[in-house]
């Protein structure tokens, strides 16, 4: 796994902290943008640079978080 890589797979467990401390009950865009990263995470190639769409992906449900917890 490359270290990008491992930024990323980061990154997703903070975000599944806040889905998993009721973030998911307040924003269902949230809870599905977080299923969108997990699918793309498991699809991608640890030995490559993530993905354009996978750090949209990303992006997007940080943002959404960022809102949830305020």
């Amino acid at each position: 796994m490359n270290d990008t890589f491992r930024e990323l797979k980061e990154r997703v467990r903070k975000l599944d902290g806040v889905l998993r401390h009721g973030g998911g009950l307040k924003s269902l865009e949230f809870a599905q943008a977080m299923n969108r990263v997990r699918q793309l995470v498991r699809k991608g190639d640890r030995s490559r640079e993530p993905s354009a769409e996978l750090l949209a992906s990303l992006e997007r449900a940080e943002t959404l978080g960022r809102a949830i917890v305020g």
